[in-house]
């Protein structure tokens, strides 16, 4: 029989309660149960990525359109120095954790010598039909260190067959090609733009498909897990992510990681503004995806280079992304010559040097922290996980506490521009609003205010000097769960 008796033993001025059998602490020691729907493994490696590149390549690049019609012939594919290990030598150096390629466009151009079609690569001038840009791209990847993805254009302008069950096949059959032979394969990518004019094999007319039915996507979705059971698939609905809503990098103030998918497909008009904010009630985990060109166009255009977003655009974008919970994909499209072009690396460049010298010190890394209440009074969700530089840590309240306060004791006083704060996401999103004090003027100043914090929230504050920070969540679905605290 468990023996219930207890003692007080007084060490110092701490007070320690212990019980025969099973302690005090052990029987509150229980984590915080998960709220609402949670990430899978891959979406957690997914949202740890936080900045991918778009690769936009293709016929379009060297025609000067942005949607192919779908009647260009192969040859004008001539890229005279096509170096994707330029491509991916770039992204490691400014901070890129993946790249997704557009294998093929609207245009059904194929950047891989395709067995299904001959408006492909192999009929191209490029290394004299021997060229194969999308084993290039996924080798200079992997030796890179950078995952790779890849982008299947539903819509098809060139195919006679688009709008038939036929072309659902030959779709298909492409995707098997590019996951077998090109993987592993992190992300595939497609999007809603889907049906209107085109050339269709010489019937130079404008074709419409259902978009909610025709393509067939679950049975297709599942072909694909069945050969790259780890994979994120990327549309306006998700499954796995799911488009923000626009095509500006700005992703909602208030960004939920959850919506319910049951009723989206891709293309489905009228559903930009739930993808940009998410809903707080929504049944599945399909985070917000912030895609956005380096350029005013995807694809490049040489009366284009003076309009390149400059790095102080680039750290602003990262800020509406990243810095709201959502993973950056930003699109570097290769010039004529097949090489990111000067005025882009200069960019990016740029913007990684301004993430370095705007996020680059954390002055609360191991900082002391107090909490207005900690779950079970327990070290292992005790507020100074917030500071210790372990994302795997968190800080957690008792079950009935969903307004609570943690304060951040700085080393020294500081000048204060960005306060950083991470949910533990793997037990759900919770937080509905918070906010963020400057101890000034020997008093608490609010400095900022918020609404859902998620994976990574980033808030920029008119700088402040001041010593101490002080978060309030003021309202969460249930016990506030928080893993990450930094200040610059």
């Amino acid at each position: 029989m468990l023996q219930t008796f207890r003692k007080a033993i007084l060490i110092g001025s701490i007070l320690v309660l212990t019980w025969s059998g099973l302690s005090a602490q052990s029987r509150k020691a229980a984590p915080p149960a998960p709220v609402g729907p949670v990430p899978s493994a891959a979406q957690l490696q997914w949202h740890e990525m936080e900045m991918n590149a778009f690769v936009h390549f293709t016929i379009n690049t060297f025609t000067g359109k942005e949607w192919g019609y779908g009647d260009e012939s192969p040859a004008l594919f001539n890229p005279t120095a096509c170096d994707p290990q330029q491509w991916t030598r770039v992204l490691k150096q400014t901070g890129f954790k993946g790249l997704i390629l557009t294998c093929k466009h609207h245009d059904g151009f194929c950047l891989w010598p395709s067995k299904y079609t001959d408006h492909a690569i192999q009929n191209s001038p490029y290394k004299a039909g021997k060229g194969d840009l999308v084993k290039e791209t996924s080798n200079a990847a992997r030796v890179s260190g950078l995952k790779f993805g890849i982008y299947l254009s539903p819509w098809d302008r060139n195919r006679a067959d688009y709008g038939t069950p036929s072309y659902i096949t030959y779709y298909r059959k492409q995707l098997k090609e590019l996951i077998h032979n090109y993987g592993p394969v992190f992300e595939m990518w497609f999007d809603g733009a889907n049906g209107g004019d085109g050339y269709y094999g010489g019937a130079r007319e404008m074709r419409r498909i259902n978009g909610a039915s025709y393509y067939g996507w679950p049975a297709t979705l599942d072909m694909v897990r069945k050969m790259a059971p780890n994979i994120i698939f990327f549309s306006d609905a998700g499954p796995g992510v799911r488009w923000v809503g626009n095509e500006r990098g700005v992703a909602g103030e208030t960004n939920w990681n959850t919506i319910s998918i049951d009723t989206l497909y891709a293309g489905k008009a009228g559903i930009e503004t739930l993808l940009n904010t998410g809903s707080p009630d929504g049944k599945n985990w399909v985070p917000a995806e912030t895609d956005v060109s380096i350029r005013p166009g995807w694809f490049y255009h040489e009366t284009e280079d003076s309009l390149v977003k400059t790095p102080e655009q680039l750290f602003d974008i990262y800020l509406s992304s990243v810095g709201r919970g959502s993973t950056l994909l930003l699109n570097i499209p290769p010039d004529k010559r097949g090489l990111f072009n000067e005025i882009d690396v200069k960019a990016l460049d740029g913007f990684a040097a301004l993430l370095k010298k705007e996020l680059g010190t954390n002055f609360a890394a191991g900082s002391k922290v107090q909490a207005s209440n900690t779950r079970g009074m327990l070290k292992q969700f005790a507020a100074a996980n917030l500071t210790d530089g372990n994302r795997q840590s968190y800080w957690a309240t008792d079950d009935k506490v969903t307004r609570a306060s943690v304060e951040l004791q700085l080393r020294k006083k500081t000048r204060v521009k960005y306060i950083l704060i991470q949910e533990y996401i793997r037990l759900g999103q919770r937080v509905n609003a918070f906010t963020v004090e400057a101890w000034k003027d020997n008093a608490w100043q609010e400095v900022a205010s918020a609404t859902t914090i998620g994976y990574k929230r980033i808030l920029k504050i008119d700088p402040v000097e001041t010593n101490k920070i002080r978060i309030n969540i003021r309202d969460s679905k249930a016990c506030p769960v928080l893993s990450a605290i930094e200040v610059y």
